[in-house]
């Protein structure tokens, strides 16, 4: 009699309409994206200070990422990021941020974070310093890296 309960078990499963009985498939994920999404916003900011602005905004950037800049302006794919960045920062320019608020959607693809940013960029007469509120959205990537879709 056990073993015909043990049968039935799949096929009831089956019939209510679960994708699967096991166990194993209740518990929690073994990656956290919410820490995941704060790790890659802080190896992000972490490799704009040790290679640069253009080269972090390129290596983070999703192959279809778009940035929001001055007067509404869209730079679209990581190519063209680069591009910008490099055209248009100044050399010795320095950016700094951290996240104050990570969420993450509830199948674990997307997330989105925002924080504080300070620009520091040098000038003739001294360092003209900017200051404001970032948002990032992250996508994850195929190979379970975390790249941002928008900034």
């Amino acid at each position: 009699m056990k073993i015909k309960i043990i049968h039935a078990i799949p096929a009831l499963c089956s019939l209510a309409g679960f994708v699967s009985c096991d166990p194993a498939m209740d518990r929690e994920p073994s990656h956290n994206p919410k820490a995941e999404i704060t790790e890659a916003e802080m190896d992000f900011a972490a490799t704009a200070q040790s290679k640069g602005i253009a080269e972090a905004f390129y290596l983070f950037a999703d192959d279809s990422a778009v940035i929001k800049r001055a007067n509404d302006t869209l730079i679209k794919g990581k190519e063209n990021i680069k591009r910008y960045y490099q055209k248009t920062v100044r050399p010795g320019a320095r950016v700094s941020w951290a996240p104050d608020f990570v969420a993450v959607s509830s199948d674990g693809t997307l997330g989105y974070t925002y924080g504080k940013y300070v620009w520091k960029s040098p000038a003739e007469d001294g360092t003209t310093e900017y200051r404001g509120v970032f948002h990032t959205v992250w996508k994850r990537q195929k190979d379970g890296s975390w790249k941002y879709v928008w900034d």
